[in-house]
């Protein structure tokens, strides 16, 4: 019961951190021109030109930061396995290159997004197993 209560707050803490970098920061520090609609993915699609380059970045280290805490926090609560970690860490992964499908973008935001979420799983497993070597 602890393995699954572990993938989920692990899940939401990787969501959380997504959330917050790439809405709460990087909107405010770069705002989307006007009549920007960020959860229409028609307009997304068609308009990935006039989003600004400081959201693009945001998105990247988001990615990141999200797959490595996630996985951190899974292996903190499970504290004997690593499979709650490689659950998150797989989820987020999925997330990142669902996201990178999708949508239309310039080649440095693709290698970059998906080789950044790659390095924090990564990283993610090796706090991972440190935590649970305590």
């Amino acid at each position: 019961m602890r393995n699954v209560l572990a993938t989920i707050i692990g899940f939401i803490a990787a969501s959380l951190a997504v959330y917050l970098i790439e809405n709460l920061i990087g909107h405010n520090l770069f705002p989307l021109p006007d009549g920007a609609d960020p959860l229409n993915m028609d307009w997304l699609s068609n308009n990935m030109n006039k989003i600004p380059v400081g959201i693009k970045i945001c998105v990247v280290i988001a990615h990141f930061v999200g797959v490595l805490i996630g996985m951190f926090v899974a292996a903190k609560i499970s504290k004997t396995r690593m499979v709650p970690s490689y659950i998150v860490g797989m989820l987020m992964l999925a997330a990142t290159f669902f996201n990178i499908i999708m949508l239309p973008k310039e080649l440095w935001f693709t290698l970059s997004d998906g080789g950044f979420a790659i390095l924090g799983f990564i990283i993610g497993k090796i706090l991972s197993e440190r935590q649970l070597k305590k």
